[in-house]
């Protein structure tokens, strides 16, 4: 089993920043790819952002493209997201993901929910514009 602890939602303007945290405990961190995900109000849960095993491949929603960075400390135990150029769209509660299949640890990532294991419980952003 593994669990995930997000941390570092707030309120924003439109244009600024913030970074959220996603702390893992109950497995070997470093054998876990994760993802972040955020589900509007009355929307689906959509894919944000994923990373290998090692932080060296990540992948991103076209519309996070050049604004989110997503990275990780395996010493640890904590992946990242760094949210900049915030925009009133990217309000959502956001979660924090991870999948131990051996699949996503290298080169090959998912942006598909069914793929990851275990979640967090969410986090709210909400940016203001």
């Amino acid at each position: 089993q593994v669990q995930l602890v997000e941390s570092g939602g707030g309120l924003a303007q439109a244009g600024g920043s913030l970074r959220l945290s996603c702390a893992a405990s109950g497995r070997t961190f470093s054998r876990l790819a994760m993802g972040w995900f955020r589900q509007a109000p009355g929307k689906e849960r959509e894919f944000v952002a994923t990373i290998n095993w090692s932080g060296g491949n990540t992948y991103y929603a076209d519309s996070v493209k050049g604004r989110f960075t997503i990275s990780r400390d395996n010493a640890k135990n904590t992946v990242y997201l760094q949210m900049n150029s915030l925009k009133s769209e990217d309000t959502a509660v956001y979660y924090c993901a991870a999948t131990g299949n051996i699949r996503y640890s290298g080169v090959l990532l998912t942006s598909r929910r069914v793929e990851y294991d275990y979640w967090g419980q969410g986090t709210q952003v909400t940016v203001s514009s």
